[in-house]
């Protein structure tokens, strides 16, 4: 059975981005069943260019990336989140809607690389994708499909502290 990972930012266009992206790319390399979505409160509506950018130079498929609302993960019909996480201090502190099968929550938040001065942002979102790439790995290491949420909340919160 699949595991679903819904991860947040208030945009949708960075950070969350990034993170859905290698959290598909390690799940397919290293064959796990998960599946990554990620979504905003406020979605820009189009996703950082630079996000795009270290993820096609480092190989990582972009196509169908797309800026969404959190709603689309809300409504009936969506599929069923084991863990949600935020990634953006503003996503985090929002009230979230309620996801139907009560998932495991954690923030790992990074600073947003689109802050970074324009000649340094190529270099932040590099470290950026690098530093979620990692954190990514180490959650697909995880027994997911025998770990209970009590054990699975330990567990991200162990990677978080890392």
């Amino acid at each position: 059975m699949t595991t679903h990972v819904l991860i947040l930012c208030t945009h949708n266009s960075a950070r969350s981005v990034l993170s859905e992206a290698m959290l598909n790319h390690w799940a397919r390399q290293l064959g796990r069943d998960v599946r990554a979505h990620s979504a905003g409160s406020s979605p820009s509506g189009r996703i950082n260019p630079h996000a795009l950018q270290v993820l096609e130079a480092a190989g990582i498929d972009t196509a169908g990336t797309r800026s969404k609302s959190w709603n689309e993960f809300a409504a009936p019909g969506a599929p069923e989140m084991r863990i949600v996480i935020t990634v953006c201090d503003s996503a985090a502190a929002e009230t979230c809607p309620y996801w139907p099968g009560s998932p495991v929550k954690i923030h790992w938040g990074y600073p947003d690389p689109s802050n970074a001065p324009e000649d340094q942002k190529a270099q932040a979102f590099e470290l950026t994708r690098q530093a979620i790439g990692y954190r990514m790995l180490q959650l697909l290491q995880l027994p997911l499909e025998t770990m209970d949420n009590a054990a699975l909340q330990a567990a991200l919160d162990t990677i978080w502290r890392s």
